[in-house]
């Protein structure tokens, strides 16, 4: 049961509470937000925190804003543009991340953040991922499609080379190149094949060989082995798809054996060295001088059988019987064309014969039923003579009528006076 004075007590407590609280230092929202921020950012200068990327948002102005979050609990986290920048993978949700930054207090919403200044996937080196990423990406516009690969020339007379010309990989090329085939006049583009920027170097130095008047046979792209690091302008999306675009053949010489970049699956012909490279676009004049040995050997083998072959023929037409006896075709022909003749004629005169005989046989039936061959019996033909019917009965007939009876040499005409049924 509440007492009358019940609300006055609790007014009373109240302002006890507030003149107890009056003795001490009252904080703004502002002081304590900043007392908070000083406490946590000195406290996590740099730390390290490992989570799932979710919720990653990049807006025009170049920042990355995301969060982390474990199944316990979730950290609001921002990577500025410069730092962005210098990412080589692509941040997507679901990444898991291991971070390194220093946890900040945004005042205005009151909410803390990690301010990420390193960032690398979990379980992957960072250029490892990037190289798998960019490689999915141009695999699946079909820069890397084995049908769109050209043949290189048999025999090379302009090689274009985009490398450092102060490089080993180069000196390696033109020593190996020099002792195979001195029939190829080499162009040196000079570029830097390693380090920011060389990419970009190395993509321009292709463009400026396609741009030529004259385009040469092949382009080398080349350089010595080193790291992941060092042959990453190799792996750069600017370079392969310079490469992918290129006129003119493109061979791929980047590193050692085992080193194999996207410059080597968008080109044409991936050579392990440069010394291979050289190998691929210029034979060795030594075996070329044994190939065409060869060949002359197999062609006048080829021309001596072909010549034994056409005079085995040629002496087989002159024993031929149509050269011994040229007029015997004809004269059996001849002989085929009166035996022809003859039995021509006796089918026609048998022909004659047949006709003729059914010719008698039908006229001798036509006699039997013409009705001449009756008259020539004793018999009469009557016919009315106003219209020429045949009188068959006498009731067809009347007094006075006019009547013409033919025989078998002659008629007479009569007319009718009496007619008894």
């Amino acid at each position: 049961m509440v007492r009358p004075d019940a609300p006055y007590q609790r007014m009373s407590d109240y302002q006890s509470s507030y003149n107890a609280a009056a003795q001490q230092h009252v904080l703004s929202v502002a002081q304590l937000t900043a007392q908070i921020k000083s406490l946590m950012e000195s406290s996590f200068p740099s730390v390290w925190v490992t989570g799932e990327i979710s919720n990653l948002a990049r807006p025009g102005s170049g920042h990355c804003y995301l969060t982390l979050k474990d199944d316990q609990a979730q950290l609001r986290a921002a990577i500025w543009r410069n730092t962005a920048a210098r990412i080589r993978f692509d941040l997507q949700d679901g990444l898991e991340v291991v971070c390194r930054g220093h946890v900040d207090v945004y005042a205005p919403r009151g909410s803390y953040q990690l301010i990420i200044e390193t960032i690398e996937p979990k379980g992957v080196g960072a250029l490892e991922l990037a190289l798998r990423q960019l490689r999915e990406k141009l695999a699946a516009e079909g820069l890397f499609d084995p049908g769109l690969k050209r043949p290189l020339p048999p025999f090379a007379r302009r090689i274009a080379v985009v490398t450092s010309p102060t490089g080993a990989a180069v000196r390696d090329f033109l020593q190996v190149l020099g002792r195979r085939w001195r029939g190829a006049d080499v162009m040196i583009v000079p570029s830097r094949v390693q380090g920011e920027g060389a990419a970009e170097e190395i993509a321009a130095g292709i463009e400026a060989v396609n741009r030529l008047a004259r385009l040469p046979d092949c382009l080398v792209v080349t350089r010595g082995g080193g790291s992941l690091e060092d042959l990453w302008a190799f792996n750069e999306e600017v370079l392969v798809r310079a490469v992918a675009a290129s006129r003119v053949p493109v061979i791929s010489a980047v590193g050692h054996e085992v080193d194999v970049t996207l410059c080597d699956l968008a080109a044409d012909v991936r050579a392990l060295t440069p010394s291979e490279a050289a190998e691929l676009v210029a034979p060795a004049s030594e075996e070329l001088a044994a190939r065409l040995r060869q060949y002359q050997r197999r062609l006048a083998t080829a021309l001596r059988s072909r010549a034994a072959a056409a005079r085995s023929q040629l002496d087989a037409l002159a024993r031929h019987h149509i050269f011994r006896r040229p007029y015997g075709r004809i004269h059996d022909s001849a002989r085929h064309l009166d035996e022809l003749a003859a039995r021509l004629d006796l089918a026609i005169r048998n022909r004659t014969r047949s006709a003729r005989g059914q010719i008698d046989a039908a006229a001798a039936h036509l006699d039997a039923l013409s009705p001449l061959g009756v008259l020539g019996r004793g018999y009469s033909l009557t016919q009315r003579a106003a219209d020429g019917r045949v009188v068959r009965n006498a009731a067809e007939l009347a007094v006075d009528d006019l009547i013409t009876t033919r025989f078998a040499d002659g008629q007479a005409v009569s007319r009718v006076e009496r007619v008894d049924d």
